[in-house]
């Protein structure tokens, strides 16, 4: 029998736990650029680890459709990692809390048009999963010479179902 678990919007409170959801929601912190521009300051608490710099890569990942099956997921141990879409498109984020060095308790969340994410440093979370071409995302990650992946095969999959 397969499990299914139902993608929930993503909201700031329901995100907390895992990172930071990044959009342009409510009132701007600052008016900037001659009142032309609203600034939404320090929206992600970046973490890149005693011996981690900030690097900026772009990933092009392959559209997925719903139900979508999870069966792998990731997380990375030595720094945060920031997702921006390069579109204007919803996708999907995956994401679940440590039991002892596995993922428990999975929730799936559908990124509004416009979201970004930044996950927490060890925060486990499933593979980059756009909904829609082009899936082009900015990622801003840890760049450093230790290893900052480990990866967890759920040993049954899961669905994840609107």
């Amino acid at each position: 029998m397969t499990t299914s678990i139902h993608l929930e919007p993503l909201t700031a409170t329901a995100f907390a736990p895992y990172g930071d959801v990044l959009d342009a929601s409510g009132d701007p912190d600052k008016i900037i650029n001659q009142g032309n521009c609203g600034r939404f300051h320090d929206r992600a608490r970046l973490d890149f680890g005693p011996q981690g710099r900030a690097g900026i890569s772009i990933f092009h990942a392959r559209p997925r459709s719903l139900p979508y099956t999870l069966d792998l997921l990731e997380r990375h141990p030595d720094g945060s990692q920031a997702f921006l879409p390069m579109s204007q498109h919803e996708w999907l984020v995956i994401v679940a809390s440590d039991a002892n060095g596995t993922p428990a308790n999975i929730r799936a969340f559908l990124a509004a048009p416009g979201q970004g994410i930044n996950l927490h440093r060890g925060t486990w979370h499933g593979v980059l999963t756009p909904l829609h071409e082009p899936g082009l995302f900015a990622v801003v990650d840890r760049i450093g010479g230790t290893p900052n992946l480990q990866e967890y095969t759920l040993p049954q999959p899961i669905q994840i179902t609107r």
